[in-house]
């Protein structure tokens, strides 16, 4: 059996604005995450899993942010290819787990609906999908609320 394990990791500053998306679920806050893209810092942590599982490079390799269509892009678009990246060459994704670094917003209270909203981008059952979130206890970019940090592993199965 092919079994492979892949892990991401990604960062967004904060910079004005009332929301942030984050593993697809928009959520009111005084300040927004700056990106090339929507900047869903989670969902992009989640993409370079699955590159990294299928040794496929990163999501910067596949969408430059030097490309102005990916300007503003929704990061579904992004994790979507990394699925079909995944499942053109066999494998079927076996379950993910992301953790947000965070102190704001709190994310107890949306990460249901964020394993939901992964579950039904991904076409996964929300038993496999793992949100998850801790803070930097104060210390970092995290820690001073500069920004939002997120890592993500991914086990994808050859069938």
């Amino acid at each position: 059996m092919d079994i492979r394990a892949g892990q991401g990791y990604d960062v967004h500053a904060f910079e004005s604005g009332d929301h942030v998306v984050l593993c697809g679920v928009k959520i009111p806050h005084n300040k927004a995450l700056k990106g090339h893209s929507d900047a869903d810092v989670g969902m992009h942590a989640l993409t370079d899993a699955i590159y990294g599982a299928l040794a496929d490079g990163d999501i910067g390799q596949h969408f430059p942010p030097s490309e102005a269509e990916w300007k503003g892009a929704e990061s579904h678009i992004f994790l979507r290819h990394a699925i079909k990246r995944a499942t053109d060459r066999g494998y079927r994704i076996s379950n993910v787990d992301v953790t947000l670094i965070c102190e704001q917003p709190k994310i107890g209270p949306h990460a249901i609906a964020m394993r939901e909203a992964l579950a039904q981008i991904m076409g996964m059952d929300v038993d496999r999908v793992s949100v998850k979130a801790t803070t930097s206890e104060r210390l970092g970019f995290t820690g001073r609320e500069e920004g939002i940090a997120s890592m993500a592993v991914a086990t994808l199965i050859k069938d």
